[in-house]
């Protein structure tokens, strides 16, 4: 029991210093916990945590997903349905058939084994690429999709 409790004071202290790295490098947290996460696991006997998928259904991905939630405009999401779910769709089965083929020539691994690590690669985040916009400021309104007339295309 005392050894969990040490590792996860250590990765406190990690995310804390992370925080600060942030905030002063102006990079975004989601790049920066990926790289710490490859650190932490290349040092040699370091135990492995492990986490029950329960726990981190129920107490990690409700908090995150309800705050991008809350910063949503519902009248934005609704006029860009269709642009966002086809992006979702074509990116992830996109992501899956390139992760596929790439397992497939270049590891050599059978064509199912090769999907199931397309399938398990492919979901995105929704979260990352929000905190990496906010981040460098884009505007919103901007950023989204716009609907050109017929006419805009003869006036040029």
């Amino acid at each position: 029991m005392i050894p969990t409790i040490q590792i996860l004071i250590l990765l406190l202290i990690v995310i804390a210093a992370l925080a600060v790295a942030e905030a002063r490098l102006r990079i975004p947290s989601a790049i920066l916990l990926v790289l710490a996460g490859i650190v932490l696991g290349l040092i040699p006997g370091l135990p492995t945590v492990e986490l029950a998928p329960e726990l981190v259904l129920l107490l990690v991905l409700p908090p995150i997903i309800y705050s991008s939630a809350v910063a949503m405009s519902w009248r934005e999401f609704r006029f860009n349905l269709r642009p966002i779910s086809l992006l979702a769709v074509g990116c992830v089965v996109f992501t899956a058939i390139a992760v596929a083929f790439a397992a497939h020539w270049l590891l050599g691994l059978a064509w199912p084994v090769g999907f199931v690590l397309g399938a398990i690669v492919s979901p995105p985040d929704a979260v990352a690429p929000l905190s990496i916009a906010r981040r460098l400021q884009i505007p919103f309104p901007s950023a989204r999709p716009r609907r050109c007339s017929p006419r805009s295309w003869l006036a040029k």
